[in-house]
């Protein structure tokens, strides 16, 4: 069975705090010997897409159904981030969590691999898709200026990943070889993968109010491939500073894994502090 979940999208918010920090927001311009502090509050809004294969079970035909027409809802997320550094030393970690689902009944958004749907044939799906993806670096501030800086990073990241199915399939399927009219299956995939990448932020101006908060990284490891950027603007004030960014995070996994590909692509916002 295979749920393609091309172009999903769940664009709902996706609020999350509490003694979080974002790695892009503005640096402190003074030297200090002690370690400095960065938390937020935060918001992202993405779009999920990707490729899972749920067998059927008895070698049955694979079921393709679009996973944009099925999942509709938020069920709970929570992404936080933490951030420090000492001199040119410091780390940083992020973890982001979704749980998302939906259902849809008598629907014919659906095929069945190799054979054409029967006029009388419709299905009833439910879908769960819950994500945990945790990134824990260490940095290393390569430049730093007034008007700059450029930080090296090299870590890890954890994808934690659980998929459910359920599905009842109404009508005469007698001329089709599926296990059964009904079923259901659970996915679980959990992949370390080695990371690096480059982070920092530039001020636009010369009253260093404003400024372009970047991010990169790329890693393998137990996946083909992972990525993740993001960049930004951001107006600093007194207390701290207001940021509104892009974000992109995707994952290629390899040959034979049921979860073939994810990805998240979507705006956040944040209100950072610096102490």
């Amino acid at each position: 069975m295979t749920i393609r979940t091309t172009q999903l999208a769940i664009r709902t918010a996706l609020a999350a705090a509490v003694s979080a920090a974002l790695p892009f927001a503005a640096q402190a311009q003074t030297a200090s010997d002690g370690w400095q502090w960065q938390a937020a509050m935060y918001g992202f809004f993405p779009e999920l897409s990707g490729t899972t294969q749920f067998p059927s079970g008895a070698g049955g035909p694979n079921i393709d159904i679009s996973s944009e027409k099925l999942i509709d809802s938020l069920k709970f997320a929570f992404m936080a981030t933490l951030g420090a550094k000492k001199g040119q030393w410091g780390f940083w970690t992020d973890i982001f969590y979704t749980d998302v689902g939906g259902s849809k009944s008598g629907t014919r958004d659906f095929g069945i691999e190799g054979f054409p749907l029967p006029v009388d044939v419709n299905g009833n799906f439910s879908l769960d898709v819950k994500t945990t993806l945790w990134t824990l670096a260490g940095t290393y501030e390569i430049a730093k200026s007034p008007t700059y800086t450029i930080d090296l990073l090299a870590g890890t990241r954890l994808a934690d990943m659980n998929q459910n199915l359920d599905w009842t399939i109404n009508g005469d399927i007698s001329g089709i070889p599926l296990p059964g009219h009904s079923g259901t299956r659970t996915l679980d995939l959990t992949n370390w993968d080695a990371i690096v990448g480059v982070k920092g932020m530039a001020y636009i101006g010369g009253t260093q109010k404003w400024f372009l908060p970047y991010y990169v990284d790329v890693g393998a490891g137990q996946s083909k491939l992972t990525w993740q950027f993001y960049a930004g603007l951001g107006y600093q004030f007194d207390w701290g500073a207001l940021v509104a960014a892009w974000r992109y995070i995707e994952y290629q996994m390899k040959s034979g894994e049921p979860i073939q590909s994810l990805e998240f692509n979507g705006p956040m916002v944040g209100a950072v502090f610096r102490f």
